[in-house]
């Protein structure tokens, strides 16, 4: 495989590492990257709306055909090859980390042969991440988007969108077992450099709408408060099992048809089956409704950034910021006080960062553990950083990890044979 001076260390890293573990070239290298959600949290899977936007922080892989019908995935942060036959991959076969890689194969796989007939050869593959694992950035869904991509290529196979989106959601709901949406992996595999993506879980229609945080002299930043998740725990579950029972009670296919005159008319009935299933769904609803306000300042405001030419909307431009941040702080106590899934770490993250300026600050992911994220204006980064690690030590939490991120692009191929 040639040079290429465009590659990331991390790139060269995924090739270098596929010549040592395999012992040959690779036939190509791909990425994709893991997300942070701007707003929208446990809204997918009640067929609502989301807000994630792709970061710079990327999951890299060099992969290679194979003759026969085997997958062996390695990586930089584990010693050993795992191997598997392509059509030997249930979910209790597989377990740890290369179930992601060998789920998604399974998947990628079923999608195939389900519309073709085709049969596909099996392969070796080796990544290395930059990606926190456990910090609710989608480690998980950038490893399955980078080589769902990758086996399309490497087999020359047509699927569509949809086809690629399902085999990678469905390697982690049936594979690894984790009750998920479509959240992460659409925006890991769809995203555009300088745009959030609006997405609607129903009917999984998608838009780029511009995030250009630089241009509005705004940086996004990330808190990773160390604290590790795993969607498989039993709290993302138990969650999701709260809301499919509130929408039976109301009578509806899923949260995102309810109102919250819905909710209050049904209050007496949801607290008979359980008495946290009133806060659930108010937090689904009233999630939903910041997503579509917040997508809804975004494509009419961009943030505020200054224009070369005062137009009549000008004047608002301050006024809306302020309000996305409102959306952001008001998303944080929803997920910690109706849907109780943030942790003290992450209250501590948010409330230090919004204490030191930041526009709008809340958890983003899963919860249970994972990151928060700030809006802030790029010359207070440093100040909202020191608050945070203050705090922190303050508290007597571990080290924050802090950094800022871009909104880039989905998955791609970065270089042939």
């Amino acid at each position: 495989m040639p040079s290429d001076d465009r590659l990331t260390t991390l790139g060269k890293e995924a090739i270098a590492g596929f010549r040592e573990r395999f012992g040959r070239e690779p036939d190509g290298l791909w990425s994709a990257p893991g997300r942070v959600n701007l707003i929208g949290e446990h809204t997918d899977y009640n067929d609502g709306f989301v807000l994630p936007v792709a970061i710079d922080q990327r999951t890299w892989v060099a992969v290679g055909r194979r003759e026969d019908r085997v997958a062996r995935v390695a990586s930089a942060g584990a010693d050993d090859i795992v191997e598997h036959g392509l059509d030997d991959i249930t979910p209790d076969a597989v377990d740890g980390w290369s179930a992601y890689p060998l789920g998604t194969a399974w998947g990628v796989v079923r999608e195939i042969e389900a519309s073709t007939r085709d049969l596909v050869s099996g392969f070796d593959a080796y990544f290395t991440s930059d990606v926190p694992l456990g910090a609710g950035l989608s480690s998980s869904a950038a490893i399955e988007c980078a080589l769902a991509t990758a086996l399309v290529d490497l087999w020359e196979v047509s699927l569509s969108e949809d086809s690629l989106l399902r085999a990678t959601v469905q390697a982690e709901n049936v594979i690894v077992g984790a009750p998920t949406g479509i959240l992460d992996q659409s925006a890991s595999l769809f995203s555009e450099a300088g745009h959030a993506l609006f997405i609607d879980c129903r009917d999984g229609s998608r838009e780029s709408i511009p995030f250009a945080t630089a241009d509005a002299e705004l940086s996004l930043i990330v808190i990773d408060t160390k604290v590790k998740h795993a969607h498989a725990d039993g709290g993302y579950a138990a969650r999701r099992a709260s809301c499919e029972q509130a929408a039976e009670v109301l009578g509806i296919a899923a949260l995102r048809d309810a109102t919250l005159a819905d909710l209050d008319e049904a209050r007496e009935r949801l607290d008979a089956v359980d008495p946290v299933i009133y806060r659930r769904a108010h937090h689904i609803v009233t999630e939903n409704e910041r997503v579509l306000e917040m997508a809804e300042l975004l494509r009419t405001d961009d943030l505020g950034a200054p224009s070369p030419t005062p137009s009549p909307s000008a004047s608002s431009r301050p006024s809306s910021l302020s309000r996305c941040g409102d959306l952001l702080i008001a998303s944080h106590l929803s997920m910690r006080d109706d849907f109780e899934i943030s942790v003290p770490e992450l209250d501590t993250a948010v409330a230090a960062a919004l204490e030191a300026g930041a526009v709008g600050a809340r958890m983003t992911g899963g919860g249970f553990g994972g990151s928060a994220i700030a809006l802030v204006a790029t010359d207070r980064v440093a100040a909202v950083g020191h608050a945070v690690r203050a705090a922190f030590v303050g508290a007597g939490f571990g080290v924050p990890t802090i950094f800022v991120v871009s909104p880039s692009d989905g998955a791609r191929r970065e270089q042939d044979a």
